[in-house]
């Protein structure tokens, strides 16, 4: 199974606050300007989205078809096929991916502890 780039998608009370805070810690933009409550930083390969008023738990976040810079990639597994062989193997959706569509689409599962797991395909 192959996931795509990954991130954490951080829900923050104040997106200037937290792009200043990453800032400190190395951390540049990468896509997003803040203004529109979202901001996607990297440092290195570390890639981190803050998020303001759009969810309410921080969530683990994979890019089907992305490398870590948010380049495409010519073969990845498509968001649909993942999609299908975690139902397979009885996980529970919360969210899911209209699998007759193409293109970009996007699932939520919930992991044992209660933590969002979004994969969410651009291309």
């Amino acid at each position: 199974m192959k996931l795509g780039a990954f991130s954490i998608s951080l829900s923050v009370r104040d997106i200037k606050k937290s792009k200043a805070f990453y800032e400190d810690l190395g951390f540049s933009d990468m896509g997003g300007s803040g203004d529109d409550g979202w901001l996607i930083m990297k440092n290195g390969e570390t890639v981190i989205g803050l998020f303001q008023g759009m969810f309410e738990k921080n969530m683990l976040t994979f890019n089907p078809g992305w490398d870590q810079s948010a380049n495409k990639l010519e073969k990845f597994q498509d968001v649909r096929e993942l999609q299908k062989e975690l139902k397979a193997k009885g996980h529970k959706f919360e969210t899911e991916a209209d699998e007759t569509s193409t293109g970009p689409a996007s699932f939520v599962l919930i992991d044992p502890d209660g933590n969002p797991v979004l994969v969410d395909q651009h291309v």
